[in-house]
């Protein structure tokens, strides 16, 4: 900083500026390089993370496709009153007349038809029969017209479906996430138990990634102690063998245990060859539950490995030798003193295979088939499947990322968070 000099009760540098204000100057610009430091990364998560998951929240419950392609019948619907028993006046069938000509004519109507066939099975079908038909009713009577091109226009239950998803927002898509469904009278009930599709695939998704987590920690618990406990350059060259798979496509990963678990594949024709099993009786260990759960932890495992490594490594030998000296066994000496020290180092890297399993999707889709199958891969499919159903995608990815957090707390009330670290 330049050279101070006192001029009568302040102090100030050598070119006149006065020495606080020369310091408040150079603390902001210290803030603002840090700012500029901070800047990109802050972006890049913003737009990568945080936006898209305040967007999947949104369209959960976003609604507005019934209002902006339906706008006459939306207003019009609002003065019937569904508890009567009756079908909606003139004034609501010419309404949704006029909606279906123009939807027809701006070729919207197909998308409100697909929503609403989302609640009711049979309504796409609907709209698009009578959207053809429309522009054709110019003048009353309209309901007798619209009942003589399809007589399904006369269910109550339509009309009350169309007044109930008129609004802006809707909690369908989380009552379909949790097999629940609106009845006749407006209140919500559980479907039948033959078309309670999501629940339990929740069930199972949690089950195969708890079972993946502890197959990983079974397994990567003797490596990385071995890892932790060789001389450097041997557990240097280990390393490299755990490390490898990351090298490796994902793709490749899981496409080579395809040819290792099919009915024609290496293990089937090795245990063939051996007289193990008959050639009539190859074992079916993919396309299942057992494919999904052997893929996905072998390419988990390295995840499990190198926090439980980082851990070890930090846990000084003197404590196993001074246990020894005090009379322990080796194997009483690892249980008491070993173990507790690696608590921290299985925390973390069983939520971190967990997590990563929980919503795990390639895998399961080449490997799972009907019964191995996630929750992922049906949210997956309803974004980019034929159904489109993007409100029903973002409801399960907002039940599955609660389920996350849930368990997250239970682990931090459990465990402690302050308790995990990789090292």
């Amino acid at each position: 900083m330049a050279q101070a000099e006192m001029t009568g009760d302040m102090m100030r540098t050598a070119d006149g500026v006065p020495l606080k204000l020369a310091l408040e100057r150079a603390l902001f610009r210290s803030r603002l390089r840090a700012v500029m430091l901070v800047a990109p990364l802050f972006f890049f998560l913003l737009i990568t993370f945080v936006l898209p998951i305040f967007d999947m929240l949104f369209r959960s419950v976003e609604n507005n496709i019934v209002a902006d392609i339906l706008p006459r019948t939306v207003v019009a619907i609002e003065a019937w009153d569904e508890t009567s028993g009756e079908l909606p006046g003139e004034a609501v069938f010419e309404a949704i007349v006029k909606d279906m000509a123009d939807g027809k004519r701006d070729k919207t109507l197909g998308r409100v038809a697909r929503r609403l066939n989302f609640e009711k099975s049979g309504m796409a079908s609907l709209f698009r029969k009578s959207g053809r038909k429309a522009p054709k009713i110019t003048e009353a009577p309209y309901r007798e017209q619209l009942l003589k091109i399809d007589k399904r226009w006369s269910d109550i239950d339509l009309w009350k479906l169309i007044k109930r998803e008129k609004g802006a927002f809707t909690k369908s898509h989380f009552l379909a996430a949790a097999d629940m469904q609106y009845t006749p009278d407006g209140s919500i009930e559980m479907r039948p138990e033959n078309r309670q599709i999501y629940t339990n695939l929740f069930g199972r998704t949690l089950w195969l990634s708890g079972l993946i987590t502890v197959l990983c920690l079974l397994l990567a618990y003797p490596v990385a102690y071995l890892l932790a406990t060789l001389p450097l350059r041997t557990s240097n060259l280990l390393m490299v063998l755990v490390l490898l798979p990351f090298w490796t496509s994902l793709l490749v990963r899981t496409t080579s245990w395809i040819a290792l678990l099919q009915t024609q594949g290496v293990i089937n024709d090795l245990l063939v060859g051996i007289g193990l099993i008959d050639d009539d009786s190859r074992l079916q260990m993919i396309h299942n539950q057992f494919g999904t759960v052997v893929a996905m932890t072998h390419i988990l495992l390295p995840f499990m490995i190198l926090p439980l490594y980082s851990v070890m490594k930090t846990i000084p030998p003197s404590y196993m030798r001074a246990a020894r000296s005090l009379g322990a066994t080796p194997f009483t000496a690892f249980v008491k003193i070993y173990m507790p020290n690696t608590v921290a180092g299985v925390g973390a890297g069983s939520i971190l295979v967990f997590i990563l399993a929980i919503g795990y999707y390639i895998t399961p889709a080449l490997v799972g088939g009907r019964t191995g199958s996630l929750i992922s891969n049906f949210i997956a499919s309803f974004i980019s499947g034929s159904t489109q159903n993007w409100g029903l995608a973002a409801a399960l990815g907002v039940m599955l990322l609660a389920i996350v957090l849930v368990l997250y707390f239970l682990y931090d009330k459990i465990v402690g968070i302050n308790n995990m670290k990789l090292g």
